[in-house]
């Protein structure tokens, strides 16, 4: 068996991420991708990680938790190949976790449109950064007339510390008031532990280097969800969806989060995990999900009437059904639902 056999499958997949996954987030990244894809010695070293640990994202990340240096490919080529052994060990028990408290401005709209009180759940939490909605600030921007118009939204006890910007276009239902969040839980492989230190630099290690307000961000965050942790369980999303549901308050509405996780499922999960959601769904629950593509086939037909206004966007939607188009951090909306 060739143990190098991967070579030209994983030299395509750093040149496609150089090209159209970076585009405009990173030049360091940009180049280290296009490095690694030019490189024999090192696409023969990432042949030992098992296919899903040898993601351009999770070894950029892990060399950086490690201390490689931030500079050109060269210097950062040298240091991969002298501290290899570490690397591998590292990136066999991390996975690519990017907890983005901004997503949180796009599915705000739709969490004050539900009934509450609400319970909400997350699948693919990670830390539980996107569980705390309504304890951050937000300044929505909206496309006016007469010219851009700032909307600010605090939190019930005052101006927190995090505070998200979102830019507006469409009839969006913006909210004038919170939610009522009363329950928060999440499920993921390998939940993170925001009073852990070293769990949060791995965050902001997932985070582009040189995106430092994302790093702030996530820093100030992890901040306040420290100061009353969600509920966290380790396990598939599918196989621990309704255990984790049926702890949920009884007289809460329960809403289920699926925001950028499917995308990390294959064909026959994301079936399975459908089909889990809408059993729930059958008894009351609402969901939301913000994922890369329409990965709902109900879904498609909507979608392809109201095209994304621009390349990069996520669709947005609510119990299925198509709301909006969003930036994948959460820094747009373009509302396409009737008001």
């Amino acid at each position: 068996m060739n143990e190098h056999a991967d070579v030209p499958y994983i030299e395509q997949w750093y040149r496609r991420f150089a090209t159209s996954k970076l585009a405009g987030q990173s030049d360091l990244y940009r180049s280290w991708a296009l490095g690694v894809a030019d490189d024999t010695e090192l696409l023969r070293l990432l042949c030992e990680l098992p296919r899903e640990k040898r993601q351009p994202h999770l070894v950029f990340a892990v060399s950086r938790l490690l201390g490689a240096p931030e500079g050109e490919y060269r210097q950062w080529q040298q240091w991969m190949l002298a501290h290899w052994p570490r690397v591998r060990a590292e990136a066999l028990v991390r996975t690519t976790q990017t907890n983005e408290p901004g997503r949180c401005a796009a599915i705000l709209p739709l969490l004050a449109q539900i009934d509450g009180p609400i319970a909400l759940l997350e699948v693919g939490t990670s830390a539980g950064l996107c569980l705390y909605p309504d304890r951050y600030s937000y300044d929505y921007v909206v496309d006016r007339a007469a010219g851009p118009v700032t909307l600010r939204l605090d939190p019930a006890d005052g101006p927190s510390e995090v505070v998200l910007r979102c830019e507006v276009t469409g009839n969006a239902p913006l909210p004038t008031a919170m939610p009522d969040i009363v329950w928060r839980a999440g499920i993921d492989l390998a939940p993170l532990d925001v009073t852990d230190p070293a769990d949060v630099r791995w965050l902001q290690m997932l985070v582009g280097p040189e995106q430092q307000d994302r790093r702030d961000r996530i820093a100030a965050a992890a901040q306040i969800v420290r100061q009353d942790p969600p509920h966290l369980v380790a396990g598939d999303v599918t196989a621990a969806l309704a255990a984790v549901a049926t702890s949920a308050p009884a007289d809460a509405t329960l809403v289920v989060l699926v925001v950028g996780v499917l995308v990390y499922l294959g064909p026959q999960q994301r079936s399975a995990f459908t089909e889990a959601l809408a059993e729930l769904a059958d008894y009351g629950a609402r969901w939301i999900s913000l994922e890369d593509a329409p990965v709902f086939p109900a879904m498609a037909e909507a979608f392809d009437e109201n095209p994304a206004p621009r390349p990069g966007l996520f669709p947005l939607t609510l119990d299925g059904d198509p709301v909006a188009w969003c930036s994948p951090h959460g820094q747009s909306i373009a509302w396409i639902a009737e008001p």
